[in-house]
């Protein structure tokens, strides 16, 4: 897709998303059908079991499916997603890397996996995206 300006949306997400800006995460990379979101692990992220709390590694990859989704240049919302804690988020930064698995005219399936920073992977999920008209 030539016309779509991955730098575009990935810096539109990063200024646009609140949640996620206040919770420290950043897309790195957005380019069609994939991309990559990282945070920085913080001590106020722990559960009372002293690992990464579920929600902030759902929160994840559902930023990272965000990049992937909406790089295909129409606006893209989550309509369900299941996942897969495979190990505790322990660690100093963890990355979501998501890759699009099938792209149609109304919705979208995606893959997103979660690696700590020794490389093992914490999380697997897959989300289940809608396009959505654009308001005028």
């Amino acid at each position: 897709m030539a016309d779509v300006d991955y730098e575009k949306i990935r810096k539109f997400l990063n200024e646009n998303d609140h949640f996620c800006v206040e919770n420290g995460m950043v897309l790195t990379v957005v380019r069609e059908g994939y991309a990559e979101a990282e945070v920085e692990v913080k001590d106020w992220m722990m559960n009372g079991l002293n690992v990464v709390q579920g929600g902030v590694l759902f929160t994840l990859c559902d930023f990272a499916f965000a990049g992937a989704a909406n790089s295909y240049g129409k606006p893209c919302i989550a309509m369900c997603g299941n996942i897969s804690f495979m190990r505790p988020g322990l660690g100093t930064k963890l990355k979501a890397v998501a890759q699009m698995v099938n792209c149609g005219r109304t919705t979208c399936v995606c893959d997103v996996t979660i690696h700590n920073d020794a490389g093992k992977i914490v999380v697997k999920t897959t989300l289940t995206g809608y396009f959505i008209e654009k308001k005028s």
